[in-house]
């Protein structure tokens, strides 16, 4: 009696059980052999390999999506998300030379449909997989009345570990060092905002299809957000002199990228390096904005820079190349406080 109490409240407990048996056919599918115990306990355990990180220094990051979501609400497409949750913390603790350990996933719902969450948590999966972390929980709340009728929103927590004396942390950077660019998969997961506002005040549409491609703009605007993880500490395990590097998100390349110089260095960017994407192109010129205005909102192609001798530069970016990442040279580091945009 007292659940049909709770159903008619908005919160249904047996859909809830059959999510989260479903969410456990899920992570077992990211088990490492750091993992410790069964999936659906009140922890995860993970036991670290001391042989291989014999200094280890533990880093975090947590994240969502964003508005994002509104795009997947109005589409049916929820699987994606998921990855774009990981990825969007997975890159930023890639940044200090960290291998991601494992991941935890909090979704909120208004009411839970179970086959949304778990494409979703199916999502999170994949994207525990691309970056080589388990799925060792996470936590579903159904919440009437908190969100619109089938809304939800999702975040993600990593960690992960580097040895003291492998942390990448800007340290060794000087005036001269280059600046590699690794091309985003689309937008990622920021600028979702102003996207929105042009979709509507232009009158687009997210199921018209998208110009020069067979994906709608909807799809365009939901591929997932790029996982560096593999390429990146490949890279560092062979030795590549990358000295620092930055995850492209919110502030875009002009304000993230400064974050990991030292003190009285900024940096030259040359923006005849790359082409902005055709996604972005078309809403610049649907919107009438100038590349100006988005250079604080949007990544403009590349969602990961590193840091590396001028000496290096060619051959990292050969190498990069060579790993399946498209890459390229986007500036280089000067002394300074303000950012330069050629």
């Amino acid at each position: 009696m007292s659940e049909d109490v709770y159903k008619a409240a908005g919160v249904d407990i047996d859909a809830g059980n059959e999510a989260a048996k479903r969410y456990a056919r899920l992570a077992r599918t990211t088990q490492t052999s750091g993992v410790l115990g069964r999936i659906g306990g009140f922890a995860g355990g993970f036991q670290l390999d001391l042989q291989a990180f014999p200094k280890p220094v533990l880093f975090s990051g947590t994240d969502g999506v964003g508005t994002k979501l509104k795009i997947a609400f109005e589409l049916d497409r929820h699987h994606t998300i998921g990855i774009d949750c990981v990825a969007m913390c997975v890159n930023d603790i890639l940044t200090a030379g960290a291998t991601p350990l494992f991941f935890l996933d909090y979704l909120a719902v208004e009411r839970l449909s179970v086959d949304v969450a778990e494409a979703v948590v199916g999502g999170v999966a994949e994207g525990c997989r691309l970056a080589g972390c388990a799925l060792v929980g996470g936590e579903t709340a159904e919440m009437p009345g908190m969100y619109h009728p089938g809304e939800y929103d999702v975040a993600g927590f990593a960690v992960g570990v580097a040895n003291r004396d492998r942390i990448v942390d800007g340290s060794l950077v000087q005036e001269g060092h280059v600046l590699l660019g690794l091309a985003s998969s689309g937008m990622h997961s920021n600028g979702y905002s102003l996207v929105r506002k042009i979709v509507a005040d232009q009158r687009l549409s997210y199921t018209q299809t998208f110009p020069g491609s067979m994906m709608s703009l909807g799809e365009a605007l939901l591929q997932p957000t790029r996982i560096y993880v593999k390429p990146v500490l490949e890279a560092l395990s062979l030795g590549l002199p990358i000295h620092a590097m930055a995850h492209i998100t919110g502030g875009g390349l002009i304000e993230n990228v400064p974050r990991c110089l030292p003190e009285g260095l900024t940096v030259q960017f040359d923006s005849s390096a790359w082409s902005l994407p055709p996604l972005m192109t078309f809403l610049l010129e649907q919107s009438g904005l100038s590349l100006r205005a988005v250079q604080r909102v949007w990544n403009l192609g590349i969602g990961y820079v590193l840091v590396v001798p001028k000496e290096s530069a060619t051959s990292c970016l050969e190498w990069f190349k060579a790993a399946g990442e498209t890459a390229y040279p986007i500036g280089q580091v000067i002394a300074g406080d303000e950012p330069v945009w050629n």
